[in-house]
């Protein structure tokens, strides 16, 4: 066992090694997204549960594999590099799924809501998400990215109406967390997308698109939070 890691690490230090630890978080129902600052100890008392037993599966299903290429494909060339990455994977993802999550939403609902109720608060989140993270993307890739790329070609010597990126940052990483916040209802109604016994082909679909989507998020979340977004300030702090 890595001597780096204890029950004191915070959660966020787990995933930054390796991403995949996500889904052993999302197992036990800890918030690793908006909730990742606090440490194992803190976060396995808050649902009663043995940190020692925890850290010991985090670090034994770690893959032998190199951890950090997972977490940073795509995220360690330049600045410009690094968003170019976010457009083409989960900006590019997302508009896909976005819509194509909703359409099927509204088909199991329409057959399965008097069954399931819960669908209804399910559909009301998934509004939610949607109605965040499409503004969401606009503003990165009308406003952030094309500063970032700015400031990266100018080297350092751009100037914004906003004056430092810190501010509009601040601002993407307030709709992250509440999107982490959405996402984190919708696996509690969907008990964790457990499919009912009388659940449909479409049903099963529905609920491996809402996981799907909710692990891409987190990711996309991820490398935006923990690697571009300190990159960014580090070199426009570095620059004056």
């Amino acid at each position: 066992m890595s001597a780096k890691f204890t029950i004191h690490t915070p959660i966020n230090d787990f995933i930054a090694e390796d991403v995949r630890r996500t889904g052993i978080f999302e197992e036990l129902e800890i918030d690793s997204c908006c909730g990742g600052h606090r440490t194992l100890a803190v976060a396995c008392a808050e649902k009663g549960i043995d940190p020692e037993a925890i850290l010991s599966r985090l670090m034994a299903d770690a893959p032998e594999s190199d951890p950090v290429a997972v977490v940073v494909e795509g995220m360690d060339g330049s600045l410009s590099e690094a968003v170019d990455h976010l457009l083409e994977t989960h900006h590019k993802y997302l508009k896909e799924a976005l819509p194509r999550l909703a359409d099927l939403l509204d088909k199991v609902v329409n057959a399965h809501v008097a069954r399931h109720p819960e669908l209804t608060t399910v559909q009301e989140l998934f509004g939610e998400v949607r109605a965040d993270l499409e503004p969401h993307l606009m503003k990165e890739e009308q406003v952030l990215f094309p500063m970032i790329k700015q400031i990266e070609s100018s080297g350092g010597t751009a100037e914004f109406h906003c004056g430092t990126l810190q501010n509009p940052i601040r601002v993407m990483k307030a709709e992250h967390e509440r999107v982490g916040m959405l996402f984190e209802r919708i696996r509690a109604t969907t008990r964790n997308f457990a499919m009912p016994e009388d659940g449909c082909q479409s049903y099963q679909l529905l609920l491996t698109g809402l996981d799907e989507l909710e692990m891409d998020t987190l990711l996309h979340i991820q490398k935006e939070n923990e690697i571009l977004f300190p990159q960014v300030l580090a070199y426009e702090e570095n620059m004056h």
